[in-house]
């Protein structure tokens, strides 16, 4: 399952969002009132379902989508004017006022397009991902988030799957030990 961050620039707003949340079964993981905080979370997180509250003034909905892509599914609830100022087909948008029952139907909405579009890698593609990530730990001092988004965004960067990215990693580091 995904996780659920919440961020918005209102603590009650977000306050009061995290216990609709819970009284569906959806635990969040984290809540967040600045963009920084955000991508932070996002960054320790591989997956995630964000609920914008609002507008964030150092964050926009469309820079997410184009920093995290696939690995995010927004949920935008604004007022129409915020609404429209969003420009990306990817980001779910609720108008104010809504109600309790639609935002938990957005959500369950967005968890199951999560499900679909999550990749479902084989055993083999794991453990290649897993060891090039331990290589790029321990060469350049990474945590295990960092070292997984290095090694997304250099699949990305070079137009290929992340199995293979991590492949040529492996391979290469093979090469410099034998």
């Amino acid at each position: 399952m995904a996780r659920m961050i919440i961020a918005g620039a209102s603590e009650a707003n977000r306050d009061q969002m995290i216990k609709l949340l819970a009284s569906s079964g959806s635990p969040v993981y984290r809540s967040c009132s600045s963009g920084s905080s955000l991508r932070r979370a996002l960054a320790e997180s591989e997956d995630s379902i964000v609920i914008l509250l609002g507008q964030l003034p150092d964050c926009k909905p469309d820079d997410l989508v184009w920093d995290y892509g696939d690995r995010v599914q927004i949920l935008l609830i604004a007022k129409p004017p915020v609404l429209e100022d969003c420009e990306s087909t990817e980001v779910f948008r609720l108008a104010l006022p809504t109600t309790g029952q639609a935002v938990l139907g957005a959500v369950e909405m967005l968890n199951q397009l999560h499900r679909m579009k999550m990749p479902k890698r084989l055993g083999a593609e794991r453990q290649i991902v897993e060891q090039a990530k331990e290589i790029l730990m321990k060469q350049l001092h990474l945590t295990e988030p960092e070292a997984h988004h290095l090694l997304q965004k250099q699949a990305m960067d070079h137009s290929t799957k992340m199995a293979d990215y991590a492949a040529r990693i492996v391979q290469q580091n093979m090469k410099k030990q034998g």
